[in-house]
């Protein structure tokens, strides 16, 4: 028996298996962290699949593509499966992200930037402080195992060898990227109003005190009223995590249900 006779077996499912369980280790939050080497990240991969190995070969028969080139094509669709899950699970960080940004820019915190072990990249101050505790509420509350349910369900709603994604799709997936904007500027709302009020009120200051040098006030006053603001709606902003992450598992669920 040649390999590609082995593939048509049991092998075949287990490597699709463990393709599309590779997807979520690319780009989720937490599972695809930078800073987790890639070594371990792909034992996680094998002990991922070997656990539903059973489970998906017992309830799905797959029948491998008579080509190598088909069976790639068939490695390439199941590796997409994976990453829909793992980037629309992202989506809800990059939200996040965007509103500690904004948060920066209106505090006066933009130009300190810190490196983010979790992406590679530079992050500003107050958008590295959100994300890192949006990690850590996602961790406490087992937000990763709502990715290792969805990714579970995924063989159910979309079976292996069964990606037939729709139209739909793409409108879909731009749906969910602009939500990023508007999620954003939900949570960068208190602080970027908080910020414009006194603004305005530094502009009514400076046309009664024209002699008062309002860039010696404000940019600490600025500083003052966002690390204020943002110390006031912390714990809201836990409990905004709660519906976002909620959110996110409600999202892949539509994002599955396009690729029947």
């Amino acid at each position: 028996m040649d390999f590609y006779e082995l593939l048509q077996g049991h092998a075949a499912v287990f490597l699709l298996l463990l393709t599309r369980v590779s997807g979520i280790f690319v780009i989720s939050p937490f599972f695809g962290s930078m800073n987790i080497p890639v070594y371990f990240r792909a034992a996680a991969s094998f002990a991922f699949a070997l656990v539903l190995f059973p489970v998906v070969d017992n309830f799905q028969g797959v029948a491998a593509p008579a080509t190598i080139l088909g069976y790639a094509g068939a490695m390439l669709s199941e590796l997409f499966v994976g990453w829909l899950i793992g980037f629309v699970a992202y989506i809800s960080f990059a939200a996040i992200t965007m509103a500690g940004k904004v948060m920066d820019m209106q505090a006066g915190f933009a130009v300190v930037n810190v490196m983010d072990p979790t992406s590679g990249q530079q992050m500003p101050l107050i958008g590295s402080f959100l994300y890192n505790l949006a990690i850590i509420v996602f961790v406490v509350t087992n937000g990763h195992h709502m990715i290792i349910s969805a990714l579970f369900e995924s063989f159910k709603l979309v079976p292996i060898l069964g990606a037939n994604p729709d139209l739909s799709l793409p409108l879909i997936i731009a749906r969910f990227t602009t939500g990023i904007f508007f999620t954003g500027m939900k949570i960068a709302m208190p602080v970027t109003f908080a910020i414009l009020l006194t603004n305005v009120g530094l502009g009514i200051l400076a046309r009664t005190m024209p002699q008062l040098n309002i860039f010696v006030v404000g940019i600490p006053m600025h500083l003052s009223i966002g690390i204020l603001i943002l110390s006031m709606v912390l714990p809201f902003y836990v409990l905004f995590l709660d519906v976002l992450f909620n959110e996110m598992y409600g999202n892949i669920t539509t994002a599955l249900e396009a690729l029947q």
